[in-house]
């Protein structure tokens, strides 16, 4: 039996399902739907311009996916999501949603959208996240660099490391590559720890419980053995760690944990969970008065 060629609405929807609803008008001729129905479609609303040449589907309601997209898509072949709509994407950053950021090769320029004019090098950095062509997580820690205040650089890269396993290393080898980039130091100042930030309520309380029993502080966030540590004595060969279910309630999780202690084997390592610090901290003190001394 013949086949018989599918509609315009059929195409449409198809190429919307695989793409947060957005289409672009080279998608739509490539697939077979003629100028003529393409303008009939806008026409009725059935496509709704977001930017020249791209369109959202009306049936379906923008989404932060759906715009990010889009500002892609309207910047051309090889275009990639960046900067802090790119750290937004991949929730290393909250708050309001940044405006669309975008590395393009072609320079184009494009209302509503930071456009950055890319180097051949930069395609290194892709990766795609929920089907958006964005660059990577290390990459991104990188473009961060420049903007944030150092204890949100900070936090961005722990919710780098505990997320996507996103290493100092990893980093490293995006910052050999722009020794000239605006925020190179700070980013890693921020991969070494060696600015002082707390990265959570438990931490926060852990400190506070040992000011009040008038114990030394540690170095907190400082990387040992190219890994994070949460607390550290260095004068003492301590280390701490801080166990929420949130960051250790996996088995990756578990499994990363016993590496930090097998690489911190010049220090004794105690871990601490919820319940020691804000419930019944009197053998955890105990036992850290005893360990300093």
């Amino acid at each position: 039996m013949e086949q018989k060629p599918r509609t315009a609405e059929v195409v449409i929807r198809e190429l919307a399902t695989r793409a947060h609803g957005v289409v672009t008008r080279k998608e739509l001729l490539d697939a077979g739907v003629t100028p003529g129905e393409l303008r009939n479609r806008l026409g009725k609303g059935v496509l709704i311009k977001v930017h020249r040449g791209v369109y959202r589907v009306g049936h379906l309601a923008p989404s932060t996916e759906a715009d990010y997209l889009a500002a892609v898509k309207a910047c051309g072949a090889g275009a990639l999501l960046a900067g802090r709509a790119a750290a937004y994407l991949w929730e290393l950053i909250k708050g309001p949603r940044p405006p669309p950021e975008v590395l393009t090769p072609n320079g184009r320029r494009v209302a509503d959208v930071v456009v950055h004019r890319a180097r051949r090098t930069d395609f290194n950095d892709s990766a795609r996240r929920r089907g958006i062509p964005i660059t990577n997580v290390a990459r991104t820690l990188l473009d961060l660099a420049a903007s944030l205040p150092e204890s949100a650089l900070v936090r961005a890269c722990h919710e780098a490391g505990v997320r996507y396993r996103t290493t100092p290393r990893q980093v490293d080898a995006v910052l050999e590559r722009f020794p000239s980039a605006p925020g190179r130091a700070n980013l890693r100042r921020a991969l070494r720890g060696e600015v002082t930030v707390t990265l959570s309520r438990l931490e926060d309380r852990f400190l506070a419980r040992l000011t009040e029993a008038g114990l030394p502080l540690p170095i907190t966030n400082r990387v040992a053995s190219a890994r994070r540590v949460d607390c550290r004595w260095p004068e003492h060969q301590l280390t701490v760690e801080l166990d929420s279910y949130r960051y250790h309630g996996t088995r990756h999780a578990w499994e990363q944990d016993r590496l930090r202690e097998r690489e911190a084997r010049e220090d004794e390592v105690r871990r601490y969970t919820c319940g020691d610090v804000f419930e019944n901290p009197r053998f955890m003190l105990a036992e850290l008065r005893s360990l300093l001394g």
